[in-house]
């Protein structure tokens, strides 16, 4: 026995399916209302902590209730967290441009593609990366090891994630540093402390569904996914280009790591070994 109920599971599944593709349609009409994609980052969020909320209420009778709680609650914290520092910083700007950028590539229809590419793309993502919320929610047995362990690697995640966020709007806020890279507190240690912290919520939220080897297996597939998208994908690896013309980003970026924390390299160093 796994002590999970794969019945009301996929029931939840589908649920959610649809909850994430009517949000998401919801999310693009907004878009083309106002002229700007980049409101689907404060639904990305929002979204997590939907279908948090929902499992919460479809699971009840079906899993442990401490279980049940403690995820619900650690994914709609993280999620409402992330949806109201994004829609904070971009109050008052344009588009994003990496959302610009991807739509110069449309061949034809501009807001099809926007829809394909950018809304229903990311109300995918979500059902996916949100694998570890649901599987867990659906487990009877009793919180143990791993969730505990979990739980800090959350509370890490979430509490370095922040800081980082609070530390950048920090320095933006002074004129002083109009122009200049951010190379202070957490962003002297990695270039992306938001996104290694988010990587570390998203493995916390992983191990809440290790109750058994078939949802652990199930569920691998969100914090591997995220870690990527935040690597590889969407995340730095855009960023990054975007700002490689910035002055004083390459010296910045030779002495600090790309991702996982570490002290700076010395100014030798970082000329003879690159980037981290």
């Amino acid at each position: 026995m796994t002590g999970t109920d794969w019945g009301a599971l996929g029931l939840n599944l589908a649920c959610c399916a649809v909850a994430m593709g009517s949000m998401f349609l919801v999310t693009f009409a907004v878009a083309v209302r106002r002229g700007l994609h980049r409101v689907v980052d404060v639904a990305w969020g929002l979204a997590f902590a939907v279908v948090a909320t929902l499992t919460w209420l479809l699971s009840a009778g079906h899993g442990d209730d401490g279980r049940r709680l403690l995820v619900a609650a650690a994914t709609a914290v993280w999620g409402l967290r992330l949806a109201a520092h994004i829609a904070r910083r971009s109050r008052g700007h344009g588009e994003d441009p990496r959302y610009s950028a991807l739509l110069d590539k449309a061949r034809g229809n501009r807001t099809r593609y926007a829809l394909r590419t950018v809304h229903l793309t990311q109300a995918c993502l979500v059902w996916l990366i949100s694998l570890p919320v649901q599987a867990a929610s659906y487990s009877s047995r009793p919180l143990g090891a791993p969730a505990l362990c979990g739980m800090a690697l959350w509370a890490l995640g979430l509490g370095f994630e922040a800081v980082g966020d609070h530390q950048l709007a920090r320095f933006k806020r002074d004129p002083a540093h109009r122009g200049r890279i951010m190379d202070r507190g957490l962003w002297a240690w990695t270039r992306h402390p938001n996104y290694f912290g988010d990587s570390l919520v998203w493995w916390g939220l992983y191990l809440l569904a290790c109750t058994a080897w078939q949802p652990a297996l199930m569920a691998l597939l969100s914090p591997v996914l995220m870690t990527l998208l935040l690597t590889v994908g969407s995340g730095k690896r855009l960023l990054e280009k975007h700002m490689a013309d910035r002055p004083g980003y390459a010296e910045y970026a030779a002495r600090t790591s790309g991702f996982l924390p570490r002290p700076p390299r010395r100014a030798a160093t970082a000329r003879r070994t690159g980037t981290g």
